[in-house]
């Protein structure tokens, strides 16, 4: 039965603030309830874009606490995501705050990666090419996201630093266009785009997709200087042709009031579309696209699309990842961790910890996820170096871009997980856990307790501790060791005593082990290859 909640996704983008509101339907795509959006200019208060402009900041908040109400007004289930404004800015942790505070939404920063990811997904719904091997090009006013996709998998996923807003900001100050500044602004893109295109030819595509407002706009004013407007963008064609011509217009006139008059120009794009229009030519040469097929999905309908499968996943008692989750999980294990059985099993143990002590923690399914995930990851450092292996965990996980469907803050909080399951405690005086929330901070401590408690309880790699159940009296936490009659699990329990400090610290209890004997077998974890074809 499919859970038809709405579904508010909320696009926190470096140009405007989009919101769409949808329910959904049992074999359907989903009913788009309304749809909103502010053109608030995040990205436009610094030249490199490491600050957010407050009063862009100040009118976001604003906008984010109407879209609220909205979504409320709906009974709606709100996912809001941040992109490239927000996750470059210095700044970003009391912009993040304020939202919270005073819109009470509680925003997620995802990579450039997972968010060409739901690019692509949210692209699909609009355009029907799922059938054909295709590229889907959206261009923010921070980013550029390029997708070559098969089916609803994308086979490769960019995010390119260059967008309308930056190309504005570095080339066309204002809007303004002086002497050979169109020129440099097509070198510098020509060069900067040079290694995805080598990547997208070597690919190939059979039809390619444009989504976002520039693309969406840029394809409007074409289509009416063909003679034919348009009443919608979806699957709008524009061809390599009438861009150029259109291009050469618009970057014909040198200031933005001379822009004013292009007929169906978005009035709040007259300064910034001429870097898009640069930007968009250039794009369509290097992949030698003569036809650009637009779609008026994109991250939004991709964020509504993702929160339905997450529902529709099922997952067993144990395993909360949803299917990408632990298929971007696993496969990043796999390409760097040698022994992925202990790793599994040691997650399991830590799942089945952090269950039995629920009641102390009161954590729930998102702490869970972040613990499995780093349970899974916290060997791969040893890639690396066996020495100081937890600090390599840290960063490889941190700067993964195989980690798909999490948010960086998500991400953050696995690698610290993981990067804390040996050697010293969290403290303060680490510049990354310091940077954290009180409230991120004390999962961190708690996850990272829990996993040190589960690694050690698989000491030998041999799986001799079965299972783990607790039992809490208000001042002690009793963790029994489930084992196979005559197992010895003595370096076990002699392991998991000297490192169980933090989770003791973290649960404000002592923490003690017994042993007690099962003659089930030893966990199968769901996601190993010994499960799956």
């Amino acid at each position: 039965m499919v859970n038809t909640r709405p579904i508010a996704a909320i696009d926190i983008g470096t140009n405007s603030v989009h919101l769409v509101v949808a329910r959904p339907i049992d074999g359907g795509p989903p009913e788009v309830l309304t749809t909103e959006k502010a053109p608030i200019r995040l990205g436009s208060g610094s030249h490199d874009m490491k600050r957010l402009d407050p009063d862009a900041m100040s009118r976001a908040v604003d906008a984010l606490d109407r879209f609220r109400q909205i979504a409320e007004a709906h009974n709606a289930e709100i996912v809001a995501v941040a992109t490239s404004a927000v996750r470059e800015a210095e700044d970003r942790s009391s912009f993040l705050k304020r939202v919270r505070d005073e819109a009470q939404i509680d925003v997620g920063v995802i990579s450039g990666v997972e968010e060409a990811r739901l690019i692509h997904l949210g692209a699909l719904g609009s355009v029907p090419a799922a059938d054909r091997r295709h590229l889907v090009i959206d261009i923010g006013g921070g980013s550029t996201e390029i997708v070559v996709g098969e089916g609803t998998t994308a086979i490769l996923a960019r995010s390119l630093k260059v967008g309308h807003i930056r190309l504005t900001n570095r080339f066309f100050p204002g809007g303004r266009i002086e002497s050979d500044q169109v020129r440099a602004c097509r070198r510098f893109v020509k060069a900067f785009i040079a290694p995805v295109a080598r990547e997208v030819r070597e690919r190939g595509f059979d039809v390619a997709i444009g989504c976002s407002g520039t693309i969406e706009n840029l394809a409007l004013m074409a289509a009416d200087r063909s003679g034919n407007p348009a009443r919608t963008v979806d699957n709008l064609a524009l061809t390599r042709g009438a861009l150029s011509d259109l291009a050469d217009d618009i970057t014909s006139r040198l200031e933005p009031d001379d822009r004013v008059d292009i007929r169906c120009l978005d009035p709040h794009r007259v300064d910034v579309i001429v870097a898009g229009a640069i930007l968009l030519r250039e794009l369509c040469k290097a992949f030698d696209i003569l036809e650009l097929v637009v779609s008026a999905g994109a991250l939004r309908e991709g964020v509504v699309l993702d929160r339905m499968q997450q529902r529709e996943s099922s997952g067993d008692a144990l395993h909360h990842l949803s299917d990408l989750r632990r298929t971007s999980v696993l496969g990043t294990a796999r390409r760097f961790e040698e022994n992925i059985e202990h790793a599994q099993h040691a997650t399991d143990l830590a799942l089945e910890l952090f269950d039995e002590s629920a009641a102390i923690h009161e954590m729930d399914e998102f702490e869970r996820n972040i613990l499995e995930a780093a349970g899974l990851l916290h060997n791969v450092g040893r890639f690396v170096a066996h020495a100081a292996h937890h600090k390599h965990s840290y960063y490889l996980i941190r700067n993964s871009e195989h980690l798909a469907g999490f948010t960086e803050n998500e991400i953050e909080l696995i690698a610290q997980v993981a990067r804390y399951h040996r050697k010293s405690d969290p403290r303060l005086k680490h510049a990354e856990f310091a940077a954290l929330t009180d409230g991120d901070q004390h999962r961190v401590r708690v996850l990272g307790g829990i996993l040190r408690v589960a690694i050690a309880l698989d000491r030998t790699y041999k799986r001799a501790v079965e299972q783990v159940t607790a039992l809490d009296d208000g001042t002690r936490l009793t963790v029994t060791a489930i084992t196979a009659p005559d197992a010895d699990v003595e370096l076990e329990l002699f392991t998991a005593r000297e490192r169980v400090g933090l989770l003791a610290t973290a649960l404000h209890r002592d923490v003690g082990f017994t042993v007690g004997t099962s003659h089930r077998g030893a966990l199968a974890h769901p996601s190993s290859p010994t499960n799956h074809d």
